[in-house]
């Protein structure tokens, strides 16, 4: 316990199971995501626990919503060390290429590599100030692999993770690490009893709370502070070291 103490962390997309963990460890969280319900939702969890929250309704495809959002949590709290992208839009992830328009790649992108962007400049000049940033974004497997029929997804994850890798290289002077997560996990709650365990030596998909969210606390601590343009696979061994 405490290992984020005195540390202010922004999570993108509502993730419950890593702004809770995240604000047991002792950081104040900000709580971004479009659905106003969801992010109330997160915030009365981590305020019933004694943690500490805020919640800012955002929609991440607006640039101007994102620089707003980045700006109140760093006047609330004095700064910011963490940030969490994990935001996405789950209604058009799925075409095969044949099929896919640019509208509909344009929207993954939006939504994820290009929000990541905003986000990560927005907060950038706060990052730098900490003196030990930490950015980490959730790519995907299915990317790595190009599992079908997620061509738009699978693109805009992939750009993430070079978005990555370039930020490391460049922010690296400024003591901000930035690193990826692909998770394979558990998040669809009931209906996943209608949905096979994957082929992978685990034999299960992740929990969030065991299994992912633990590892996105590793990379916001101290004890990662050498691991930049990385990306950690808690997938149960599902790419084993194929195509990293």
């Amino acid at each position: 316990m405490g290992r984020l103490n005195g540390k202010v962390a922004i999570v993108t997309g509502a993730g419950r199971a890593t702004a809770k963990l995240f604000a047991a460890e002792g950081a104040k969280v900000a709580v971004l995501s479009l659905t106003p319900a969801n992010v109330e939702a997160v915030v009365a969890d981590i305020e019933a626990d004694g943690g500490t929250a805020l919640g800012i309704a955002t929609d991440v495809s607006d640039a101007d919503q994102i620089k707003a959002a980045i700006e109140q949590v760093a006047a609330t709290w004095g700064g910011i060390d963490i940030l969490v992208n994990n935001a996405f839009d789950p209604s058009v992830v799925q075409s095969p290429v044949i099929e896919l328009s640019v509208e509909q790649l344009q929207r993954n992108f939006d939504t994820g590599p290009i929000a990541f962007l905003r986000t990560m400049q927005a907060a950038y000049p706060h990052l730098k100030a900490s003196g030990e940033g930490r950015i980490i974004n959730f790519a995907s497997l299915a990317g790595v692999a190009g599992l079908p029929p997620y061509a738009p997804y699978n693109m805009a994850k992939e750009a993430a993770r070079a978005l990555t890798r370039v930020a490391a290289r460049e922010w690296g002077v400024d003591k901000i690490t930035v690193n990826n997560v692909l998770p394979v996990a558990d998040t669809w709650g009931a209906k996943a009893n209608s949905i096979p365990a994957p082929d992978t030596p685990l034999g299960r998909f992740g929990s969030p709370e065991e299994d992912i969210a633990p590892v996105v606390l590793f990379l916001a601590t101290k004890d990662a502070q050498f691991i930049t343009g990385y990306s950690l696979t808690p997938d149960g061994g599902a790419i084993i070291d194929a195509a990293r």
